[in-house]
């Protein structure tokens, strides 16, 4: 019999030991024991679905098969359709050669199929499901502001706690997923009033609005795992949480939750709990951090060049890690137009690629006018994950170029800012 410390109900008791199945003891269980490791008080019910960070068939795995065939012959899955992480894989739409193919095909992602069968039987939503950014409205895992969650993806963990307001820890991976065959999360860390309290405050001090990439770098490497609260932001964005207001802090958060491991940040003024709650979330005993155009120099100075040529030519653009929004697509079109007619140019130079949203793409390829310009362009659309893509010996000796920061931090993709992107790709030079 399992020794636990936690508070059980009767029925989670009969779960664990053994009354509702074998299959549903054991999830339940590693669900226990990990709340156990960071003395969790009891168990709380989820209030939305989960969303999956493994999304790719590595052979390697074959725990993790194994576990999922395992679940499907004790006939479990989750109360609600769950997301998971974008494919590895759009030879469609991203450049691969023969043996790229070869490789990727048949023994980096050799399960790929399997799995995603595997997935469907455990309550996968739908065909789409695949993305980072489960949170767009066209996709619809969008939890609400005090939903309890349990989800993985670290930037899907950010963006929900911070900029929906919803609770979740950053849960590895596999767990998320037992989490919701249960229907259960231990109660620690952000599902906790004293867990989402502030432990820096961050004093922006800048006359233009930062690069969401790169405040978030620096509040990531700076505050490492504690919650920072943010002030100076807000005023860069007078209308609340828009589009353009929630595009910057997806980034951002993605930025910090990978530069460092931030799992919730709050905007003074901005976000949910600190438009609520205001100067009280802060504790009296934290730390202060203050930033202004100085130090964001410094942070991007830093930054490594992984590339075994630093002076090579790019071979290939990827914008959108974590995926892209509806609107940062048309905005991105805008922008990478500009920079071809600066270039003096009819269409970009380096290979491009924007990724999204399965069901975002969908929308924006029934949009003529769009594909038109994207196609004018020489733009390719995608739903892939870049860093799956890149996260590879044969990739990683790509020049690629990116403005992303996650992306940048896994990979050996080289980051500059959404302008000098934009540029590059239109004119294939590094100034």
């Amino acid at each position: 019999m399992l020794s636990y410390s936690m508070h059980l109900n009767e029925d989670e008791k009969a779960v664990l030991e053994g009354k509702k199945g074998e299959t549903l003891q054991k999830a339940l269980e590693s669900v226990v024991r990990y709340g156990d490791i960071f003395e969790a008080k009891d168990l709380v019910p989820i209030d939305h679905a989960v969303h999956l960070v493994t999304s790719f068939g590595i052979p390697l795995l074959h725990p993790v098969f194994d576990m999922m065939d395992e679940l499907i012959e004790g006939g479990l899955k989750t109360d609600r359709p769950f997301t998971v992480d974008p494919r590895p894989l759009d030879y469609e739409n991203v450049p691969a050669g023969l043996f790229e193919k070869f490789v990727f095909s048949k023994i980096m992602y050799a399960k790929q199929k399997d799995y995603e069968a595997q997935l469907k039987k455990v309550g996968l939503k739908d065909s789409n499901a695949f993305t980072c950014a489960c949170y767009f409205d066209e996709v619809g895992n969008t939890p609400k502001k005090g939903d309890v969650l349990a989800w993985a993806e670290s930037s899907a963990v950010v963006y929900a706690n911070s900029v929906l307001g919803a609770r979740t820890n950053r849960n590895s991976g596999v767990l998320e997923l037992l989490c919701g065959i249960t229907g259960k999360a231990p109660r620690f860390g952000f599902l906790t009033d004293e867990g989402r309290q502030a432990t820096w405050e961050i004093l922006l001090e800048t006359d233009e609005l930062p690069e969401a990439q790169v405040l978030g770098s620096a509040i990531g490497m700076k505050v490492v795992e504690e919650v920072p609260y943010i002030r100076g932001l807000a005023t860069f964005f007078p209308n609340g949480l828009d589009d353009e207001a929630r595009d910057y802090l997806k980034d951002m958060g993605a930025a910090a939750a990978s530069n460092g491991a931030v799992g919730l940040y709050h905007v003074e003024g901005l976000t949910p709990e600190a438009a609520e709650k205001g100067d009280t979330l802060l504790k009296s005993d934290r730390k202060e951090y203050r930033i202004d155009k100085t130090e964001l120099q410094r942070v991007r100075d830093a930054y490594p060049v992984m590339w075994k040529k630093p002076d090579a030519k790019p071979k290939l653009c990827f914008i959108g890690c974590p995926h892209l929004s509806r609107h940062q697509i048309y905005r991105w079109l805008d922008r990478l137009e500009e920079a071809v007619i600066k270039a003096g140019r009819s269409r970009l130079t380096v290979p491009t690629v924007l990724t999204t949203a399965p069901d975002v793409e969908e929308l924006i390829r029934k949009d003529g006018q769009a594909m038109a310009r994207l196609n004018r362009l020489g733009v390719r659309l995608s739903s892939i994950c870049p860093l799956m893509y890149m996260n590879n010996p044969l990739c990683a000796k790509k020049a690629v170029i990116t403005c992303s920061n996650k992306l940048r931090t896994y990979t050996t993709a080289r980051y500059f800012t959404e302008a000098q992107t934009a540029d590059i790709a239109a004119s294939g030079r590094i100034s």
